[in-house]
């Protein structure tokens, strides 16, 4: 049988291997990915010009860096769904779910989805349900938010490469140029709030969970009937929910 090397193709072999950089490299220069893969600048440049036409790589505004493009990012796995996860969240899900008496959820980003990984259900009689494994559009949530809210300006406009943005509810964000506001509002805050937006009558906080890249991060989202989530209600819940996502136990080693 021949040796599967010698049917390659050369240029899409480099071009597979750049994108396994990414796993590894949250931005990568020209320069960086010509010494990785011990190829010649020019022939990094091309392959990295290729996968930004493709949507698998993102410029920084410098135009000097490269990160993880939309294509990329939405063939990731989620994060919350990682050998061993389940696990280390309990005691964080359990945590949340006490201090807020509400459904609590961990979130990871799917490109411009969110994605419910895991979660507790409120016991109110009337409540949030949880749905796990749903995907809703990352602008109109909480947990959406405060994802979108740790990928660069750059990463979120080839996420929404058009300026109108789909409206869920009369309370969605419907413009690119909202959202982005919104996002820097959110970075300095810690949190993120969503009154109505995806859900009418029901409001939602999250808070960064874990992950310092978009492979791996989560967040933490408490949920709730309007009428128990107001904005005094909604602050005291994101307070529980850090004290909650302290609690997350590292990565067995």
């Amino acid at each position: 049988m021949a040796d599967p090397r010698s049917y390659i193709i050369e240029s899409l072999d480099t071009g597979l291997r750049l994108m396994r950089l990414f796993l590894t490299h949250d931005t990568l220069s020209v320069t960086d990915a010509a010494r990785e893969l011990d190829v010649a600048r020019s022939t990094a440049h091309r392959v990295l010009s290729t996968l930004e036409a493709r949507g698998f790589a993102t410029r920084d505004t410098s135009g000097r860096g490269y990160s993880a493009g939309p294509e990329l990012v939405t063939l990731g796995r989620p994060a919350g769904y990682g050998p061993g996860i389940g696990a280390r969240l309990r005691v964080v899900l359990d945590a949340a779910a006490t201090a807020t008496g509400e459904t609590v959820s961990t979130a990871a980003l799917i490109g411009d989805q969110v994605i419910i990984t895991d979660g507790r259900e409120s016991p109110h009689p009337v409540r949030a349900v949880l749905e796990t494994g749903r995907a809703q559009p990352a602008h109109a949530t909480s947990a959406g938010k405060v994802l979108l809210a740790q990928l660069t300006a750059e990463q979120v406009c080839a996420l929404y490469p058009e300026e109108r943005l789909p409206g869920l509810t009369s309370r969605t964000l419907v413009s690119r140029t909202a959202l982005l506001s919104e996002l820097a509002a959110i970075r300095a805050l810690g949190r993120a709030d969503s009154a109505g937006e995806s859900v009418r009558g029901m409001n939602a906080v999250a808070v960064p969970l874990a992950g310092n890249s978009w492979r791996d991060r989560l967040a933490l989202m408490a949920s709730m009937p309007a009428d128990r989530g107001g904005e005094p209600e909604l602050a005291r819940h994101a307070a529980a929910l850090r004290k909650a996502a302290a609690l997350l136990p590292p990565p067995s080693s």
